[in-house]
């Protein structure tokens, strides 16, 4: 269990890790037990509900400091995570778009190469189109 001294010496972090953990818990709550590990228990235990041994376990959590440490690396491996999944995402991203561009390219010599080796059908082609898309834009304005 928490003694009074360690709870005096570290009581402005106890109190921000409470509030943190249990936001229903005020400032004049946490004042009424200022001092008094057994106080602070039955404070937070009939304000929030929590058993006297889920309050104890929580203040010794916080007060040895592996609280604060397990939430750092839990921070720090989920950053690392983040970077990892940005850094595959951005050279997926990068992949794909050279993909696209070298047969976007392509594509764009080989029309080029259909319209010099046939400009006749190549022309009746997109006159044909032209017709097409027409008679459907009129075709719905008329409604």
């Amino acid at each position: 269990m928490v003694n009074r001294q360690e709870l005096k010496g570290q009581w402005n972090e106890v109190k921000g890790r409470l509030k943190e953990h249990w936001g229903q818990l005020t400032e004049d709550d946490l004042q009424r037990a200022e001092g008094s590990a057994d106080q602070l228990v039955g404070v937070v235990q009939q304000k929030t509900g929590a058993t006297r041994r889920e309050v104890e376990s929580f203040l010794n959590n916080v007060l040895d400091g592996s609280f604060g440490d397990r939430a750092a690396e839990s921070v720090h491996q989920y950053a690392e995570a983040a970077q990892a999944a940005a850094t595959d995402a951005a050279a997926y991203a990068r992949e794909n778009y050279r993909r696209l561009a070298s047969q976007s390219g392509e594509y764009t010599t080989k029309v080029a190469a259909t319209v010099r080796s046939r400009p006749a059908e190549s022309l009746a082609i997109a006159f044909g189109l032209g017709i097409a898309a027409g008679a459907l834009f009129f075709m719905g304005n008329k409604k």
